[in-house]
């Protein structure tokens, strides 16, 4: 059963069929040009073939949003076969390699529980929690006249990461970012 959306509804994350071929919304742009109607501009990655195109739906086109098998795993480590990943409710272990993931490294620490997508019985993408709680490994040091309307500055997270976060932040702090957008939250409680 196909699911169609309008293009105004698409996300980055999303999966989609376009040209009989899936794709990974990378990036979305809603453009309101002065004459005409606005359209949707969506840079994509085909998950078969891995190469990348930026297309322009009118919001109102329907667009065919990809039905995939979704498994709840917890990821566990990092070693030279891949990304080790364990299933929730068989326990089995698989791997997934770097150009699976995408950016989804940048949020990955041991215990993260993390929705594998399959297509036909493949692993094609990894759906992350709304949000992660990372720690600040590096980051310059708090100023004496630091408040929370400060000044930002940009921090490394344990994963690599560098975010933007408030002058007031230290290293050794957990903080939660948000994996869609990739920016500072708040700090973790």
């Amino acid at each position: 059963m196909a699911i169609y959306i309008n293009a105004g509804s698409i996300r980055p994350g999303m999966i989609i069929n376009h040209n009989k071929n899936i794709w990974r919304v990378m990036t979305f742009e809603t453009v309101k040009p002065g004459k005409g109607g606005a359209y949707a501009q969506v840079k994509m990655r085909n998950l078969t073939q891995g190469n990348q195109t930026e297309v322009r739906f009118r919001t109102e086109e329907k667009v065919e949003r990809a039905v995939l098998e979704q498994v709840e795993m917890e990821y566990l480590y990092e070693d030279t076969a891949g990304f080790c990943f364990m299933n929730l409710q068989t326990y089995e272990q698989m791997f997934l390699q770097k150009d699976t993931l995408g950016d989804a490294m940048d949020y990955l620490v041991p215990n993260t529980k993390v929705k594998i997508e399959f297509n036909e019985g493949k692993p094609i993408g990894i759906e992350l929690p709304r949000a992660v709680e990372l720690t600040v490994t590096q980051t310059d040091p708090l100023m004496k006249t630091a408040t929370i309307t400060s000044q930002s500055k940009p921090a490394t997270l344990e994963t690599g990461k560098v975010v933007q976060v408030p002058a007031f932040i230290e290293e050794g702090e957990k903080v939660r970012v948000d994996t869609a957008e990739g920016k500072y939250m708040e700090r973790a409680k």
